[in-house]
């Protein structure tokens, strides 16, 4: 088994913790197949916490989605659902959250928003209720996205929770937040406004994002420039 899970051997003070750095280790989203295969395995690896094994089956569910196999990723998530694994609340409480999340992002991809924010929403509160921070401001980011006519409402609820919190993993949400909810000002007319955003998802991509994050929010930065008019800026920036 890859040392990447090795954090999810700990003791449950430390599971809760550790676990997304493990995931994190795991994923490569530009190859979801490579990404399957590892989390099958740890999601069968029997020196892991059932909860741990769970943990790693949403993630299997959810790269089996990202290739468009959503009939095999619903019924890992089912399966999930039923075995509710967990030594506490707060465990069974988190992987419902996860449930929650990989389940609206299938229907989201799939263009059913009606049924993608009400499992976004239940993703809020289990994850509030299991104590993650984190699938608590994966969720609302995923709101934010999704929830139209309700983005800015879903991006200030986010913006709030960042506020309180100093995990760089954490903070690392402001860039998506920030990004989003830039793109829909921008998308509805208000391109000033979308470049206060991306300046801010600028901001916290170079803090806290990675390489990928910070290309891209500087990259919108010059669109929302070109927008505006202001090309000799944008194309210093795009270049």
């Amino acid at each position: 088994m890859d040392d990447s899970t090795d954090a999810l051997h700990a003791d449950p003070s430390h599971h809760r913790a550790q676990e997304q750095l493990a995931i994190d280790r795991i994923w490569d989203f530009a190859d979801p197949a490579a990404s399957e295969e590892r989390f099958r395995a740890a999601a069968a690896d029997e020196t892991l916490t059932a909860h741990g094994r769970a943990v790693m089956a949403t993630q299997l569910a959810r790269a089996m989605g990202i290739q468009h196999r959503e009939d095999e990723a619903l019924a890992v998530l089912a399966e999930l659902e039923s075995a509710d694994a967990g030594d506490s609340d707060e465990e069974v409480a988190e992987l419902r959250a996860r449930i929650a999340l990989e389940r609206g992002r299938m229907a989201a991809a799939g263009g059913r928003v009606d049924e993608a924010v009400p499992e976004f929403t239940r993703a809020v509160r289990e994850g509030a209720l299991g104590g993650s921070t984190f699938l608590v401001l994966d969720a609302l980011h995923m709101l934010a996205l999704n929830d139209a006519g309700h983005e800015e409402e879903w991006a200030a609820e986010g913006f709030d929770i960042l506020e309180g919190v100093r995990d760089p993993r954490l903070k690392r949400w402001g860039v998506a937040l920030h990004n989003n909810l830039g793109w829909t000002k921008h998308d509805g007319g208000d391109a000033q406004a979308a470049l206060h955003h991306f300046r801010k998802a600028v901001d916290a991509a170079d803090r806290y994002g990675t390489a990928g994050q910070q290309h891209v929010a500087r990259w919108s930065v010059g669109r929302a420039l070109r927008t505006l008019g202001r090309t000799d800026e944008a194309l210093e920036i795009q270049r």
